[in-house]
């Protein structure tokens, strides 16, 4: 078959600070801008003749052979994915966040110049949002669709904005929230909304329209990356210190020295990045001096899969997940793309997918397939940050440059 191609151009005003986020390409990106680095101000615009058609071939995708002894617990296709589509943004904007919106039938695209909302059924842009329209701020690092159909989206230093039934509405510190930039949702199981910042985390009452607590000290660390909930109620946050855990009364911690991160068997260089704390800035970039950094209890991603594990993506540690016990870990040496886990999701079949610094890497508990820049079933840039999977079993992925659907179909 043959894959159509479609770039979605997206015209940035002059404002818009696009080297704060960039770098050559023969360095790895950065993992998130610095928190003293100015947000960039951006109006995302696409018209008709800024699409265009390119018809690309796809080969076939062997499977590399599985060196860890984690157990199957996917049920196995008789074939494998391949990309179908992609959507590039323009080169020097970062895709961040991904989300599903099942009722409206709708994938909603985070970047760093604005939101992007397309149609699940035609594949077609539906609409682009900026500051115009009712963001905080174009660079938009988050965006979950709660329970009852509300938008909300995590901004990098413009705060919390949500998108209900057709009216804008933006969360500031000023109303509670712990911090302008907001990095992660989560919802807990009674229906409470989880905000993670760079300045701890926030439970906020949909009903009464407020924030209702926040922690700080209760977190190892309060640099909150991602956010998510077991059926037992429990919430996991991962920050740059590691894995926080609340059972509805009391908070666990999780750290490197617990088992978060893989060893550092190549002795790769230290990572000092991180906040561990405190307010002052640090540099997220991933290598130094050309070389990848090695900081495993720094969680850029966590998730709880159907058989209740928790999975958490690290920096230079690869993958870990934890049974309730103990935690384990794979990485590149296992079959893992690259061991800086920027995102993860299971599809309905159980399958993991991981977006990592090397490109996005499929498992099913016994073998790996890994999806990376270039050919004709690449992706637009090899640094996966955002990663979601869809109940009809395609797959959306998020990288600098655009977003790429893949499946199973023809």
């Amino acid at each position: 078959m043959r894959a159509r191609l479609i770039f979605a151009s997206l015209t940035l005003s002059s404002a818009l600070l696009l080297s704060a986020c960039s770098d050559s390409d023969n360095e790895t990106h950065d993992a998130a801008v610095t928190k003293s680095e100015s947000a960039p101000v951006a109006t995302a615009v696409v018209t008709a003749r800024d699409i265009k058609s390119v018809a690309t071939p796809v080969d076939d995708v062997t499977e590399a052979p599985l060196v860890s002894p984690v157990d199957a617990t996917a049920t196995v296709r008789s074939s494998l994915p391949r990309v179908l589509e992609s959507f590039g943004v323009g080169d020097n904007v970062f895709v961040r966040s991904l989300a599903v919106d099942e009722l409206d039938k709708a994938i909603w695209v985070g970047t760093s110049a604005g939101v992007l909302e397309i149609d699940l059924e035609s594949y077609d842009m539906r609409a682009t949002y900026s500051r115009r329209d009712g963001l905080a701020n174009e660079y938009v690092f988050s965006i979950m669709i709660d329970s009852q159909g509300s938008k909300w989206f995590g901004t990098n230093g413009g705060g919390m904005t949500r998108l209900r039934d057709g009216e804008w509405k933006t969360f500031f510190p000023m109303h509670g929230l712990a911090d302008y930039w907001v990095y992660s949702f989560g919802e807990s199981k009674d229906g409470n909304l989880w905000v993670g910042t760079w300045g701890g985390a926030n439970q906020f009452d949909r009903t009464k329209d407020e924030f209702t607590a926040t922690y700080v000290k209760e977190l190892v660390n309060e640099w909150v990356y991602g956010i998510a909930s077991d059926d037992q109620g429990r919430m996991w946050l991962g920050t740059e210190g590691g894995i926080s855990m609340f059972d509805g009364a009391s908070w666990h911690a999780f750290t490197h020295e617990d088992g978060v991160g893989a060893p550092n068997t190549h002795n790769l260089p230290l990572s000092q990045n991180t906040g561990l704390g405190t307010r002052e800035r640090h540099d997220l970039s991933v290598m130094t001096e050309g070389q990848q950094t090695y900081n495993p209890g720094y969680v850029f991603s966590v998730h709880v899969a159907a058989n209740g594990d928790v999975w958490a993506g690290t920096w230079g540690g690869g993958v870990s997940f934890y049974d309730g016990k103990t935690w384990q870990s794979l990485t590149t040496e296992d079959g893992l793309a690259g061991n800086v886990v920027y995102s993860i999701a299971q599809d309905t079949t159980g399958v993991f997918w991981f977006g990592t610094n090397k490109g996005l890497s499929r498992y099913d508990g016994k073998a790996w397939q890994t999806f990376a820049k270039g050919g004709a079933n690449g992706l637009i840039d090899d640094n996966v940050y955002a990663v979601i999977a869809h109940p009809s079993g395609e797959i959306w992925v998020g990288t600098r440059g655009g977003v790429t659907r893949l499946g199973y179909g023809q």
